[in-house]
């Protein structure tokens, strides 16, 4: 079948499975979207409100649906309005696929009208990039492009196809998949058991690379297998259900008291597919001190790279947890989780407060109880980010949808849209601050549009909350350039694009309008005004470690 290059990639991607992508029309893929028109029976395209929320609604239904997102955008600006959207994805190894147009191929390199070396660009925060010069080449790639996405370590694939290509033609297959290389063998599987079964007080580390395998269910069993607590990374929070009671919750930085304490109590953590970020590790000369380390991850350029004097164990998590389920004896560790609870004890005695106040944790908890186990939650960047990591309820896999790597204010509304729309249009949960939603309000005339049961619960205190706190406890209370002193109103913006809202001061105002069935057929903003000091603790400041934890305003 003899196919232009346009016509092959709209066949390419439904063969895929991608039956939705996001984007936005421009004059160098008017092939391009002259397909989608003619295809729209097959593929839905939905157009955001800029590029770059098209990209973060691509990495959001990646992230719920566990396959690749597609985004579209012509050549020039529209190619580097991408390029934020395809670095946060890298960073938190996100599939997708970026498709951009190009000019004509003899204009390439002659500063030609909306011509930019897009590939250039974006060659460090992709998995690899291509670009087309040949129609001929073009089916090969699509297909090369999503073994990439989706094989190994994920994340983004960019594709830049000229416009000559896009209208040239050749011979179209159709039934091309390339072979992807077998994994080795895991190696130190024999030493790391015999490290587990010496240990006594054994702690899972989990990261997105359990949800990226499936190895949800092996983490569990385990952690019942070792009677092991498990502390999580941001990106790893819904590896298991908050209700399972050895789930301590997000360690590092701003994580749980008890999560973070008993991993510095701990003989042995498990790591499973994490990174060791700073944010997670804090001093690493000290990290891994009086403790042995087992690192689990399918990327071998991360074994040894953040924390030294490990045991390295490269390959899929599933694969190997199920290997060393297969020989490990169960072990009950009645000391340990002694510890654990009186951790857990007084982790709850420094959080008790007022259950009355219009704090974001009974913020958090109110909204949770209009939310079932698969809702998907989408937050910004900033302190919101981190109370929602703190106290949300998680109670099923993929359903949070955060900026870990590059922690991108702005992602939150974008990821929302692409969440809910792989979700099947279910009631999606976006929690934002007036920081960041000032950067992606935009987006609203998308959900808008849609239709999208959208609610977006903003936490406005008036102020850049996270660069506030810092500079109130480590730049000695020079709020430089983070009071905004706006006069937005958010309530009235969201329904000048078509949708509603409700200005929120108060818990019983808001259980109220929860109640009153407000979450509905389209996106609707609860903007919450809180105090500007509050703060997300407990805190362990940059570059300490667990004895320098911050558990309150006045106590260290």
């Amino acid at each position: 079948m003899i196919l232009t290059g346009a016509q092959i990639l709209i066949e390419e991607l439904i063969r895929h499975g991608s039956t939705t992508v996001f984007g936005y029309p421009g004059g160098a893929v008017l092939d391009i979207y002259d397909e989608l028109y003619k295809n729209s029976h097959r593929i839905k395209h939905i157009i955001s409100s800029h590029e770059q929320g098209a990209s973060h609604a691509a990495d959001g239904y990646a992230r719920i649906s566990g396959r690749p997102g597609v985004v579209i955008a012509t050549s020039g600006p529209g190619a580097t309005n991408l390029v934020t959207g395809i670095a946060n994805a890298y960073l938190d190894s996100v599939p997708m696929i970026a498709i951009t147009g190009n000019v004509a191929v003899p204009l390439l390199g002659k500063d030609s009208f909306q011509e930019v070396d897009i590939v250039e660009i974006t060659q460090p925060i992709v998995k690899h990039n291509f670009i087309v010069r040949d129609v001929n080449e073009l089916e090969g790639i699509i297909n090369e492009a999503y073994a990439l996405a989706e094989n190994g370590r994920k994340g983004p694939v960019l594709i830049d196809i000229p416009k000559s290509v896009q209208k040239a033609k050749c011979l179209y297959h159709g039934d091309f998949f390339p072979e992807w290389s077998p994994r080795r063998a895991a190696y130190n599987l024999d030493k790391a058991k015999e490290v587990i079964q010496a240990s006594q007080r054994p702690y899972i580390y989990c990261g997105g690379g359990v949800l990226a395998s499936g190895a949800e269910e092996e983490v569990l069993a385990l952690s019942k297998r070792l009677s092991a607590p498990v502390g999580l990374s941001m990106m790893g929070l819904t590896s298991l259900p908050h209700s399972w009671h050895l789930n301590l919750g997000m360690c590092g930085m701003h994580g749980r008291y008890a999560s973070t304490v008993a991993q510095s109590k701990a003989d042995l953590v498990i790591a499973v597919g994490v990174r060791f970020s700073d944010r997670a590790t804090g001093d690493t000369k000290e990290y891994s001190k009086r403790c042995s380390v087992i690192h689990i991850d399918i990327d071998e350029a991360e074994l040894g790279k953040n924390i030294p004097r490990i045991i390295e164990v490269c390959g899929d998590a599933k694969e190997i947890l199920t290997s060393l389920l297969k020989d490990l004896p169960e072990k009950s560790n009645p000391e340990w989780l002694q510890t654990i609870n009186e951790l857990k004890q007084k982790e709850k005695e420094a959080e008790d407060g007022d259950s009355a106040a219009f704090s974001p944790k009974n913020i958090i908890t109110a909204v949770s109880r209009y939310c079932k186990e698969d809702t998907p939650v989408a937050t910004d960047v900033g302190q919101h980010q981190m109370w929602v990591s703190q106290y949300f309820p998680f109670g099923s896999p993929r359903t949070l949808l955060t900026s870990g790597g590059l922690g991108t204010m702005g992602y939150g509304f974008g990821a929302a849209i692409g969440g809910c729309v792989a979700s099947g249009r279910k009631k999606t949960l976006l929690f934002t601050g007036d920081g960041s939603f000032g950067m992606n309000l935009n987006e609203l005339a998308t959900a808008v549009s849609q239709k999208l049961p959208i609610l977006i619960v903003v936490f406005n205190n008036g102020v850049l909350g996270m660069v506030r706190q810092w500079q109130g406890m480590f730049y000695s209370e020079h709020y430089s350039q983070t009071t905004l002193a706006r006069a937005t109103d958010f309530v009235a913006v969201a329904k000048a694009f078509g949708g509603d809202g409700k200005s929120i001061y108060s818990l019983e105002q808001l259980n109220s309008e929860l109640e009153s069935g407000v979450w509905g057929a389209g996106p609707f903003v609860l903007d919450c005004f809180i105090d500007k000091d509050e703060k997300v603790l407990p805190m362990i400041p940059p570059g300490g470690t667990v004895n320098d934890i911050i558990l309150s305003r006045e106590v260290r």
